[in-house]
């Protein structure tokens, strides 16, 4: 356009074509199809004699301007409505303008319009409130919502889905409570928005309520309320119910398998998300952001990473490898495998990072012990402006607390609240009292958790008595598993770390017991479980479990690394066999370790140079962990264990947790 008014030019033009009529339904239809393509120059010059004779069609144009975000050419229809009257007598053009400028991202010029109009109706307000629903100002639509005279269905909806797009779920269903008493009559996208609601509140109780007035009305078949209904239910731990909306579906859309995948996702089952895709597909569905974003999550929970890599290749072949939420999700994936270098490489490749795109690699640092990496991160992020958020900090402190920098963790907590604004959650005063337990300062880890805002949960406690455990303070201890067994009086580690404590101290008499009353009270000890995955096939190794094919030749050889291991100044750390046995015992005990099986099967069935990944569902004992060192330098291999905690990366007889 050269900033030209091409449409100004034409008014004298115009004003020559009042008495030609070409208003037939040819004409018009082949005006809005021009309009409705975005052809706006083009329809307006082949069709100026037919705007003049009916300047309401100036609607049309108007909207043409919208999925450009055209703002020269919608200022210069503004003005020609303006020279050509229709501005002050058609009402519906002026919302049509107003609604252009909310939609194209100048909604200052559309509240200066809104404040301007001598008469507004429905539409007009409606408008509005959409548009400061969408820019984050609750406080102001639901005023205009407030000050309306007359509302319709569109209205409610409109302050209804706002308030629990934005999580306030209570005020967003009492006002569909409202709705309902005054005689509106709820449609498919009032119910889809109370449904998120419900999801988000856990509120199962008034799901099944709504689920009851669904059926009534006859909704239950609406593909967009199905959805809704399944996702609640979901989403509230429900997923047999869930399930049952979406298999009496007549038929299924993407959001419909998107929700059940992602409903088996979030609750633990990883194996099913991944069948449903592959069914998904099957039938004929094309996965999309949504979907990868579920089923790569899944391969990580999974820690799969030949499945994952598989994945990876078909987000590209989707198109989906440039969506901050799938990349990000694939940044957390190979880092659960172990796969660092590839999840640097996601985000360097990535041209559109956000905060969660950010705060992801932050973690990925962190999770594998590289907390000058993570902090060097987040410096960049702010050089970037883009604005920390509380999952950053999370990231931070976590990151902070597995690498011992104890003074940089305490500063970020303090900026989080200080400079940012954040409220801590309950997950960020864990991660301050895993960093000052690790640290030794467990007085005052203690005094955090008994002075916080939010109420203890019995994972804190948790974490403070495995900061006993290490640093020896068993009456600290003791206080900590009584205020983990009150919140849960099943939990097996706490039992565990306790006895352990006791069991170093050669109390045997406490340690004695405490699994009295663990058998007492019926409380079950998790054991060690190592899995690894070699050529696409899952191999699992459990203490005293006698399963696996392979077994004697595995024995065989480890007995022999172990000997090989002790010429190089291997010592066993019988301390960490915490029974009361004679030393021999306690050292076979030491040698069948569920992760030393794993690597010695690994040695023996994976090529010389490859790197090593095992993944363990407790933590690695102080004896494995110098153990693997030794066989890192011997067998010049790189071994990288994932226990509950972190990732240990054991190369030339070091751990990158520096043994921290």
């Amino acid at each position: 356009m050269g900033g030209k008014c091409y449409l100004t030019t034409h008014l004298c033009t115009l004003t020559r074509h009042r008495f030609i009529s070409t208003n037939t339904v040819q004409t018009h239809n082949e005006f809005t199809n021009l309009c409705s393509k975005g052809l706006t120059k083009q329809a307006f010059d082949t069709f100026k004699s037919l705007i003049w004779t009916d300047p309401s069609l100036f609607s049309h144009l108007i909207q043409s301007c919208i999925p450009k975000k055209s703002l020269p050419i919608a200022k210069q229809l503004h003005c020609l409505t303006v020279i050509s009257g229709c501005f002050h007598k058609e009402k519906f053009v002026r919302n049509h303008l107003l609604n252009m400028y909310s939609k194209i991202g100048e909604f200052d010029t559309a509240l200066m319009l809104f404040k301007s109009m001598p008469k507004r109706n429905i539409m007009s307000c409606n408008i509005m409130i959409n548009g400061f629903m969408q820019s984050g100002d609750l406080d102001s639509a639901v005023k205009v919502f407030d000050e309306m005279s007359e509302r319709n269905v569109a209205t409610w909806n409109a302050v209804v889905s706002g308030l629990i797009q934005f999580e306030v779920n209570e005020e967003g269903l009492g006002l569909f409570k409202e709705m309902y008493e005054l005689g509106f009559f709820p449609d498919e996208f009032t119910l889809g928005s109370v449904l998120r609601g419900c999801a988000g509140l856990k509120g199962v109780y008034a799901g099944r309520q709504v689920h009851g007035y669904v059926v009534k009305c006859g909704f239950e078949f609406n593909l967009v309320v199905a959805s809704s209904l399944a996702h609640m239910y979901m989403k509230n731990g429900r997923l047999s119910e869930g399930e049952i909306v979406i298999e009496s579906m007549p038929s299924r859309n993407n959001v419909a398998w998107n929700t059940l995948i992602a409903g088996k996702a979030q609750n633990g089952y990883p194996e099913e998300v991944l069948d449903q895709y592959n069914l998904m597909r099957i039938m004929g569905f094309r996965p999309d952001k949504v979907t990868f974003a579920s089923v790569v999550s899944s391969c990580s929970e999974l820690t799969t990473i030949g499945q994952g890599q598989q994945i990876h290749t078909e987000v590209i072949k989707a198109g989906a490898h440039s969506v901050p939420a799938v990349m990000s999700s694939l940044i957390s994936m190979y880092s659960r495998c172990g796969c660092l270098e590839d999840s640097v490489k996601i985000f360097l490749e990535c041209k559109y990072a956000d905060v969660i795109l950010w705060s992801s690699m932050i973690s990925a640092y962190g999770f594998h012990g590289q907390g000058e990496e993570a902090i060097k991160l987040f410096h960049e992020m702010e050089q970037e402006n883009i604005e920390a958020n509380d999952v950053t900090f999370l990231s931070l402190l976590y990151a902070c607390s597995h690498c011992g920098l104890k003074d940089k963790g305490m500063e970020f907590f303090e900026l989080m609240v200080n400079k940012y604004a954040v409220k801590p959650r309950l997950e960020h005063y864990t991660c301050l009292v895993d960093l000052l337990g690790r640290s030794g300062c467990l007085d005052e880890a203690e005094a955090r958790i008994r002075s916080m805002p939010v109420k203890p949960d019995a994972v804190i406690w948790k974490t403070l008595l495995s900061a006993c455990k290490v640093h020896k303070n068993a009456d600290m201890a003791r206080r900590a598993a009584e205020e983990v067994l009150k919140l849960d009086p099943q939990d097996s580690a706490s039992y565990v770390l306790l006895a352990n404590i006791h069991a170093s101290a050669k109390s045997w008499q406490v340690v004695s017991e405490v699994r009295k009353t663990m058998r007492d009270r019926n409380v079950k000890k998790e054991p060690g479980v190592s899995w690894l995955e070699v050529k696409n096939q899952v191999h699992q190794f459990c203490v005293a479990d006698k399963s696996h094919p392979n077994l004697d030749a595995i024995n065989l050889y480890l007995k022999e690394l172990m000997e090989e291991m002790k010429l190089h100044g291997y010592v066993p750390d019988i301390g960490s066999v915490l029974h009361d046995m004679d030393n021999e015992e306690k050292e076979n005990d030491l040698v069948h370790h569920s992760e030393k099986l794993a690597i010695a099967f690994a040695l023996m069935n994976t090529p010389p140079c490859a790197p090593i990944r095992i993944m363990k569902n407790l933590r690695v004992c102080s004896d494995c962990h110098v153990a693997i060192k030794y066989i890192s330098e011997i067998r010049n291999r790189e071994i990288i264990v994932r226990d509950t905690s972190r990732f240990h990366h054991f190369k030339s007889g070091k751990c990158s947790c520096g043994d921290y």
